[in-house]
């Protein structure tokens, strides 16, 4: 008769000493600081005692500076970029930045500065006297012409002067005829002076070498603007200047056709003043009265 037995007893014990052998014991780990929570940095706050600065902040791993941050906590580096203090001994140590890694560096880590060697103190040789150096001026341009200016009261000879010399000059009188058909007209003195300028710069555009202007041209401030016009286009000025006494115009104007009042005459020659280098004029020419016509006018 076969006899039986049973086996569940030893299947048991079996199985529970497998599972016993799978199951390693657990290690009890030291229980780690939580990580302080990242604030922002000011300036004016009170440095945290030592202590706890030291509990918070794992310890650096070289002379440095800079920290060697574990595996599980560069991620949360990664994410919050804000920066943080770490202040250790009351002290502020400076900011961690974060920085690409390359091949075959530590993310995050930095090469330390190596200290450059100390180099003697070597005085720079002292810089040579400026000498000052000469510029050469520009020699002054040739003038494209000359403006002449006659100067000088109603009567004085002006237009005499220009027919004994062949010169056909711009007048005002010879705008006025143009304009009004009468060389006497008064009324508008503006308009026939403008009209004179633009003729004269009509010439000097034209270069026209030789320019003659018949005015009376009393004072220095209505010479101006003739001068000023004719150096802007490059052309020197010279003045004509006919020093003939009023009573000599005076007889002279009784006999022209023209007359013009004496008592306006008066006033002219009290305006008049002769011509002077300092006005711009390159050249000045006196025409005086002979001495003959002087005599017999007295």
């Amino acid at each position: 008769m076969a006899r039986s037995v049973c086996y569940k007893p030893y299947m048991r014990k079996w199985m529970s000493d497998r599972l016993k052998r799978r199951k390693k014991p657990k290690e009890s780990k030291p229980s780690e600081p939580a990580q302080a929570p990242l604030q922002p940095a000011y300036f004016d706050a009170e440095a945290a005692p030592a202590e706890s600065a030291k509990a918070t902040e794992p310890e650096p791993s070289d002379d440095s500076g800079l920290v060697e941050v574990p595996e599980p906590e560069r991620a949360a580096v990664a994410e919050d970029t804000a920066p943080v203090e770490a202040r250790q001994g009351g002290q502020q140590r400076p900011r961690r930045r974060r920085t690409r890694g390359g091949r075959g560096r530590k993310s995050g880590a930095r090469p330390t500065p190596q200290p450059s060697p100390a180099t003697p103190n070597v005085p720079e040789p002292a810089a040579a006297a400026a000498t000052p150096v000469a510029i050469p001026a520009a020699p002054p341009r040739p003038p494209k012409g000359t403006v002449v200016l006659a100067i000088g009261l109603p009567g004085s000879g002006k237009s005499s002067w220009f027919k004994r010399n062949n010169i056909t000059p711009l007048s005002s009188d010879m705008v006025r005829l143009l304009l009004f058909d009468d060389p006497q007209e008064q009324r508008f003195q503006d308009l026939v002076f403008s009209n004179l300028r633009s003729m004269l710069k009509a010439r000097l555009i034209a270069r026209r070498p030789l320019n003659y202007v018949d005015a009376t041209n009393l004072t220095p401030h209505e010479r101006s603007n003739w001068i000023k016009l004719a150096k802007d286009y490059g052309y020197e000025v010279q003045a004509v200047f006919f020093e003939v006494p009023l009573e000599v115009c005076l007889e002279r104007n009784r006999r022209r056709e023209r007359v013009v009042d004496e008592e306006i005459m008066r006033r002219m020659a009290a305006k008049l003043k002769p011509p002077t280098f300092e006005e711009g004029f390159s050249k000045v020419t006196v025409v005086r009265v002979k001495k003959k016509e002087a005599e017999g006018e007295a």
